[in-house]
């Protein structure tokens, strides 16, 4: 299994997730341009992670213009014949602008930027990313966004606990739910109903080596590396 790192004008994330997909999990990975057309050296059993920033200065809408990028048709291809896609922060901004995943991020309940560690509950073990998790574990990881605040309605929100698509939903520490921006039931990550596109606006990333002192993100890097190996 190898990853790429899609790179777009204004991402910021891009060599944090380098580095802990290659160094810390010890993964073949590769930087990807926006301007690349084709996947055709990936297949179904790798992932193409599209990470956090500010891609085009937030323009528009977050993701509403990277989501034109030229990369960004061969990545609905690439999903729509069962490849893996996880979109952090940003990335998950993009997927919901590109329609690999439905609803919406929005600006925050309060208006404001917000940038500081929270608790997500997960909420199923039924994913790539979550299988080494235990259902209603508690993790503990950095969120850095203004337009963070995921929105769907009730029909939407009705498929999404139908399909077991809701993989972390916002907490405190204990696990109760609690929401600083306000998303629809406390969603903080979800997937699409074919399971290979994940979607979360927190930052595993930021917390997968004990040298930050949060160590909570790396279990969701290693539950789709060995899940995808496994099944090789």
């Amino acid at each position: 299994m190898k990853f790429g790192v899609v790179v777009f004008p204004g991402s910021n994330c891009d060599d944090d997730m380098i580095h802990v997909l290659g160094t810390v999990l010890g993964a073949e990975v590769h930087k990807l341009w926006h301007k690349d057309t084709s996947l055709e050296d990936y297949t179904s059993e790798d992932c193409i992670i599209l990470p956090g920033g500010f891609s085009y200065g937030d323009y528009l809408r977050a993701g509403a213009i990277a989501r034109y990028s030229p990369i960004m048709q061969s990545v609905i291809s690439f999903a729509n014949n069962g490849g893996k896609v996880w979109g952090i922060c940003n990335g998950f901004q993009i997927l919901c602008e590109s329609g690999l995943l439905p609803g919406a991020l929005v600006r925050n309940r309060d208006q404001k930027f917000i940038s500081k560690n929270i608790h997500l509950r997960v909420e199923t073990t039924d994913s790539l990313i979550t299988n080494k998790c235990s259902k209603g574990q508690v993790l503990k990881m950095p969120i850095a966004h203004a337009e963070g605040r995921y929105l769907t309605d009730n029909q939407g929100l009705a498929e999404l606990h139908a399909n077991d698509q809701i993989l972390f939903r916002y907490c405190n520490s204990h696990g109760d739910l609690f929401s600083d921006n306000g998303a629809t039931d406390y969603i903080a990550g979800i997937c699409n109903k074919g399971r290979n596109v994940f979607g979360m606006m927190p930052h595993p990333e930021r917390a997968s080596e004990a040298i930050l002192g949060n160590t909570d993100g790396l279990v969701l890097f290693q539950s789709l590396y060995s899940s995808v190996l496994q099944s090789v």
